[in-house]
This record gives C-alpha cells, structure tokens and sequence, in this order.
C-alpha cells in the first residue's frame, strides 16, 4: 500500500509536511488511558496559553482552508474541533483505544491526526483535489461526492476517505473493533511543521508500542520524500 500527496497539493501549500506511520495489531492493543491522563496535562496548559485561532498549528490550517475557498470558522480542521470541544468540557467521549490515544496526541500538538482500517482502503491513499465522482461516506449512512477541487484522501476504487482535506473523516474506513491495520497521518502547514512532527512521532513511537500496536513502516513526508511505501507481515486473516 502507499501514502502520497498529489503534486497539485504541494505546488499549492509548499510548507506542507505530515508523519505517516502503517501499523497493525490493533485487535490486540491494551486500553491508552493511562497514556491519555499522561497526554492531558499538556492538552491543558495548550489551551490556557491562547486561544484555538491564536496557535500557528491551527491559524495555518484556517489560512490554508481559507485558500481553498471554505470559511475556517464553519470548517474547522480535526484538531481546532478536537480542543473547541475539549475546552468546554476537559474530556472527550470515548470510541476506540487508538483513536481515543491519537485525539490525545492531536490536541496535545495541535495538528490534525488521522487513521484509516488498512482493509477499508483500496491500495492505497493520494491526497488530492477532487474530481467531483469520488464518493464520500457520511456517519449517518449517506453517500456524497465532493465538490471538484475539493482536497480530498482519496484511494484509487474512488473512495473519499476524508471531505475538505483534514476536516472530517469517512465512516468508510473509520477505526472500529474488527480493525486490525491501519495508516496514521499527521499534517502541518505551519513554520516549526518539521520540529513539531518529530515530536508527535517520538509520541507515537512510544505510545503505540505501549499499547502492543506493532509499527510495519514510517516516514516524515516533505518535499523531498513524498510518499511512503508500506505492507504488513500478516495476512488479516492470521492476525490474532
């Protein structure tokens, strides 16, 4: 499987970079509470520092969909949605061990996380602007087609895996409690983008392997590597 963006993208935001990590034994990982309340004392001093629009992961992301012609306070990228709402109420619902891990990492940096089910994806993921054919599935069971143009995580069956770039996610290939597999993406616009990814990638590397999820492959996307190319050890039907 593979993980690139589309030329077009980067010829448009040319300070982009994002940390893409394939793993798999998500059937077996172990509860990241613990993990989580490590996470959230950092999520909270984020917060008090300034305001959502204020921190330049986000203010980037707003400029960026700004650029794309959408209104950055009606689409709000996954991790202003994820501290707008957490600073209400100081936690987030539960979904899944992962996800509710990676929500953490996102609000703790401040840059967009994403995770598909590997089995949901067809070869692979470009991000890319829309054609306006690609179907997008919605949590509520509807089927859409992006706009043309629109950024889009698309896979080549023409599956939608995401609608306005980092804005929200598919259900066609959510994390659930069949998912085994699955490909990880941080993406950041903003100047320290390279620094700060690093960061969330020591992140990763240990919160993932604390929770027993095994890492198959992983690579810093930047100008001059732009794609990664991944499988994993194990057929889905041998994993335990």
């Amino acid at each position: 499987m593979y993980f690139t963006h589309a030329d077009s993208v980067w010829d448009a935001h040319p300070t982009l970079r994002a940390v893409t990590v394939a793993a798999d034994n998500v059937l077996g990982m172990k509860s990241t509470r613990e993990r989580q309340e490590k996470l959230a004392p950092r999520v909270e001093e984020r917060l008090n520092a300034r305001t959502e629009s204020e921190m330049p992961e986000i203010s980037a992301w707003r400029e960026a969909f700004s650029k794309m012609g959408l209104k950055p306070t009606q689409y709000r990228c996954a991790s202003e949605a994820l501290l707008r709402r957490y600073r209400k109420d100081h936690d987030l619902p539960g979904f899944h061990p992962l996800v509710d891990y990676l929500n953490h990492v996102s609000m703790t940096f401040g840059i967009p996380v994403a995770v598909f089910d590997c089995d949901k994806v067809t070869d692979g993921i470009t991000v890319r602007h829309a054609e306006g054919s690609e179907v997008y599935r919605t949590f509520q069971g509807d089927t859409e087609n992006p706009v043309p143009g629109e950024v889009v995580f698309a896979d080549p069956a023409g599956n939608a895996h995401s609608r306005r770039w980092t804005f929200r996610q598919s259900a066609q290939s959510v994390v659930g409690a069949e998912t085994d597999r699955v490909l990880i993406v941080a993406e950041a616009l903003h100047t320290t983008a390279e620094e700060d990814l690093a960061a969330l990638a020591e992140e990763l590397t240990s919160g993932l392997a604390e929770a027993g999820v095994r890492v198959a492959a992983s690579r810093t996307i930047r100008p001059t590597d732009r794609r990664l190319e991944f499988s994993y050890a194990r057929a889905p039907e041998e994993t335990a």
